[in-house]
């Protein structure tokens, strides 16, 4: 089979490379999943440049969140055990952690509603408790995490505030439902949401971007406010200074969503069947800006990596060479 391999660490781009390899052989309590579809995720990046978390043995696969089909046919939601990860014909999961995908969306978009979305729901809902009627500050609004967090947060009756990097990233904020959408690169940020909430704040702020992003975070977090940190894709981890959260009254939740898998499982299960039901009202459907063939993962990874595509950039290991490119309204992407 195909799959690529990261035999050192640096920029994807540079250490990704597709070789024919032996198809791999499922452990005890493992299956052999034909990939339909996976989805880029901003941890294949860090793991490829050695950064992550998670470091598996070199040489490995990348690809943590895939759409497949298992031996007798049941398409389903998984994350690849690696290193034998997503981005190749045939990928290892643990049978257990398996998960039906919706009949509501296409195999693309089903790759790309487990991580995120996940993300998103535990974030907001069990972390945060967002209320309906409350206002949600959702960081880096148009990328693949903060898309999933803007339409968690209208399908939850939220006024959903989005901060961009953008003109482009602008519209499609607004495509997906964002009340009100900042472009960081030529507004004040802090000066923008205190106009839209008349000085009060937003009461969640989910953040995936860290740096700067968090530092404004606690200019414009309200009183009894929450600020859900889920990660730094700007590359720098800020030193919050909890004096000024004790005189703010304001919360700041950590979220790691990998760990419910050992500590909680079953929370997993509800937040899945709570995301199918919305996914079958259209309330939520990811946003997949991009399908493209196996063959140019090394590029859409380093282009996730670098910031500038939107949504989610999906692996279709069906598709031919030269046949990429889906935009988000082809495929019934925007909200």
């Amino acid at each position: 089979m195909q799959a690529w391999q990261v035999h050192e660490n640096g920029e994807p781009s540079e250490v990704m490379r597709l070789q024919d390899v032996e198809t791999p052989t499922p452990g005890d309590g493992q299956v052999l999943l034909k990939v339909r579809a996976a989805n880029i995720n901003f941890p294949d990046v860090l793991m490829a440049r050695g950064q992550y978390q998670v470091r598996p043995p070199l040489p490995f696969t990348p690809g943590v969140e895939i759409c497949g089909e298992t031996e007798d046919g049941r398409r389903v939601i998984a994350n690849p055990a690696l290193p034998y990860g997503g981005f190749a014909e045939y990928a290892v999961a643990d049978a257990v952690g398996l998960l039906p995908a919706p009949d509501s969306l296409d195999d693309a978009e089903a790759a790309a509603l487990h991580i995120g979305y996940q993300t998103g729901w535990f974030g907001l809902h069990r972390r945060a408790h967002l209320e309906a009627g409350e206002t949600l500050l959702v960081h880096a609004a148009a990328g693949g995490v903060g898309s999933a967090a803007v339409q968690l947060g209208k399908a939850a009756g939220a006024t959903v505030i989005g901060v961009v990097g953008g003109a482009e990233k602008v519209s499609v904020a607004r495509e997906l439902g964002c009340d009100v959408v900042i472009d960081r690169r030529s507004e004040d940020v802090v000066a923008r949401v205190k106009e839209a909430t008349g000085g009060r704040g937003a009461d969640v702020v989910y953040d995936p971007v860290g740096g700067e992003a968090y530092t404004q975070s606690t200019k414009v977090v309200a009183f009894e406010g929450r600020i859900v940190v889920v990660g730094f894709a700007s590359g720098v981890i800020p030193s919050p200074g909890l004096n000024h959260a004790l005189v703010k009254n304001y919360s700041i939740l950590g979220l790691h969503w990998g760990l419910y898998a050992t500590k909680n499982p079953k929370l997993i299960l509800r937040c899945h069947e709570e995301l199918t039901g919305l996914a079958a009202r259209g309330a939520i459907k990811p946003l997949v800006s991009e399908r493209v063939p196996l063959a140019g993962a090394a590029d859409a990874v380093q282009r996730v990596g670098d910031g500038t595509t939107t949504g989610r950039v999906v692996i279709v290991p069906s598709l031919e060479a030269g046949s990429q490119g889906n935009k988000s309204q082809e495929s019934g992407a925007a909200v």
